[in-house]
């Protein structure tokens, strides 16, 4: 059994479905319109988008203007996963992403959990994305004079989490904080009840997810246009705000550059790189580009080069015209604006948060149905949903169901948890693309228009494993000693377990840098993935052992879907018993 978890599904085999006309039995395919410029758009709506507008302003504030070097991080870690997503959809030009990647490098049952794990970053990351969009766009008609009942544009479990915590900073005597959660109290107390439950939900959250499922169901051609559109929008506001900004700059404000030291700037790490996923998506659309093998690595390149470049503006705009400690709002980006008398910003970047976050939400809706399109066409989803509509060319069943997916959890659940599980996810995916690229044979003859540089780290990575102890001894003394002594130099008060279970994820990441320096310097492995590998797994590691708890809880239920069905309906598993 334990071989069969692993078969694989050969790169020639999947590129031979495709040249075959891989279609889904009904003598119906895909539309191939897309071309780099809307893929790189494509990149630019995914990227820009409810990071920019929503969860860069608690990184400022946890950072202070030093959080630009967390987005260098970031990008780095996506530069060098961007670099091997670019080569698995040269080798591999088809709908599906790290599923259809892990499925040539790794085997079937990778391929399963990664496909699982992408669920994760597409259908839970747009309910991130919705309940965001909802925010937005209340916002923005408040500025403009009408207001939306706030039970009816607000999910039930961020009201009541965010009761809890006005009852529990009162209790503590902790007025200052209790005022932050003020207004979600409120809400709780005046909204209708049924029986002695409020009656709180997110119509507007639901409402854009049912318009822009309508949009990708219809067609790629519909999507890409309004995708470039919405795409020129937001850039043009962003320059925009980046040129009137860097006017109003004062530069006292970027003193001290790193407020909170280096641990403030990681703090950070899950709302800066939720901000950057999606540049990723752009490779489930393969089977609808005109020249995948050319264009797809371009638009990735293109995109995350100018996404990178525009969040650094940003973040030193947003932190020299304000002090970072005021960046701790829903608004902060309107905010920065009011406090220089800019009024009239404020509702042209609320209209862009609407604008850019509906971007958003349209490119994960079209990655996640083509995912589980190729999922099915392996078998390890029912055939249902590798259907494509005989009219509109698109997966039909699978956008219906990625709506359903999307639209009734943003009804009520609190954006903060499965922002964190989205990133997580992704991370995850990246850790495997990289790893992939590892494993594929690099003397093999293909078609493809890109490769991963190589360069041998068999004694590069050692040499930066050594310079990076040495630099953390001479920088801070006690770190090894506090970390391996499991001690919490800013709680000491802390027991020993306590801080052993939050520094799980860390002991996890030891292991692995060793293990993979080692099988790196046997196998001569190339240097880029390594280091992909390594910094996207570091990453990870800086979400909580918490998250990482969830996530492999819900790892543990794809599997059981797995070994339910998926297993015994592969058609890589039937052939090899035919």
């Amino acid at each position: 059994m334990a071989r069969n978890l692993f078969r694989k599904k050969s790169i020639e085999k999947i590129v031979a479905d495709a040249a075959a006309g891989l279609d889904d039995g009904h003598g119906v395919s895909l539309n191939k319109v897309l071309g780099v410029r809307d893929l790189t758009a494509l990149g630019i709506a995914a990227v820009i988008g409810a990071g920019i507008f929503s969860t860069v302003g608690k990184a400022c504030f946890d950072g202070g203007p030093g959080v630009i070097f967390l987005f260098m991080i970031c990008a780095v870690a996506c530069a060098f996963s961007a670099l091997c997503y670019a080569e698995f959809a040269s080798r591999i030009p088809m709908s599906g992403s790290a599923y259809t990647y892990s499925y040539a490098a790794f085997g079937e049952i990778i391929a399963w959990i990664i496909g699982w794990d992408l669920v994760m970053e597409y259908a839970v990351g747009n309910i991130t994305v919705a309940i965001s969009w909802s925010g937005n766009l209340t916002s923005f008609l408040h500025n403009i004079g009408l207001h939306i009942p706030d039970f009816l544009c607000t999910s039930f479990f961020e009201v009541k989490n965010g009761n809890t915590q006005y009852l529990e900073k009162i209790a503590g005597h902790d007025m200052a904080g209790a005022a932050d959660f003020l207004n979600l109290h409120n809400i709780w107390i005046n909204a209708p009840h049924i029986g002695s439950v409020p009656f709180i939900i997110n119509i507007p959250a639901l409402a854009i997810t049912v318009f822009i499922t309508y949009l990708v169901y219809v067609g790629i051609k519909e999507s890409r246009r309004a995708s470039n559109l919405m795409v020129l929008f937001k850039l043009l506001v962003v320059v925009a705000v980046i040129a009137v900004g860097f006017y109003y700059v004062n530069p006292a404000n970027w003193v001290p550059f790193l407020p909170n030291k280096f641990a403030g700037v990681m703090k950070g790490v899950s709302a800066v790189f939720f901000a950057y996923i999606g540049f990723d998506a752009i490779s489930t659309t393969a089977e609808e580009c005109k020249n995948p093998q050319r264009d797809l690595p371009r638009g990735m390149f293109y995109s995350l080069i100018i996404c990178t470049i525009l969040y650094i503006l940003i973040a030193l705009v947003l932190t020299g015209m304000v002090n970072y400690s005021k960046l701790n709002t829903s608004d902060f980006l309107a905010n920065a604006f009011n406090e220089r008398g800019l009024n009239i910003f404020g509702g042209i970047i609320a209209l862009s948060a609407v604008v850019a976050t509906t971007s958003v939400l349209l490119v994960f809706q079209i990655g996640q149905p083509r995912i589980w399109m190729s999922m099915s066409r392996d078998g390890l989803l029912p055939p249902r949903f590798s259907r494509l509509h005989p009219k509109y060319h698109t997966p039909s069943f699978a956008t219906i169901i990625t709506g359903l997916v999307v639209g009734i959890p943003s009804l009520f659940l609190d954006s903060a948890i499965v922002t964190d599980l989205c990133s997580i996810g992704t991370l995850f995916a990246f850790v495997l693309v990289c790893g992939g690229i590892l494993i594929l044979p690099r003397t093999d003859k293909h078609s493809g228009k890109f490769r991963v540089p190589y360069i041998n780290g068999k004694y590069l990575v050692p040499l930066i494993l050594v310079a990076a102890v040495i630099f953390v001894q001479i920088q801070f003394p006690y770190f090894f000693k506090n970390f391996f002594g499991l001690i919490d130099a800013g709680q000491p008060n802390l027991s020993k377990a306590a801080v052993l279970h939050e520094r799980i994820p860390y002991f996890a990441f030891t292991l692995l840098v060793l293990a993979i320096t080692v099988a790196g310097f046997i196998k001569n492995y190339s240097l880029i993935p390594v280091l992909g590998l390594i910094s996207c797994f570091y990453l990870m590691t800086e979400l909580g052992t918490t998250n990482w708890l969830r996530f492999i809880i819900w790892l543990i239920i794809g599997l059981i879907v797995y070994f339910t069905y998926s297993y015994n309906n592969s058609k890589l598993g039937k052939e090899a018993h035919s």
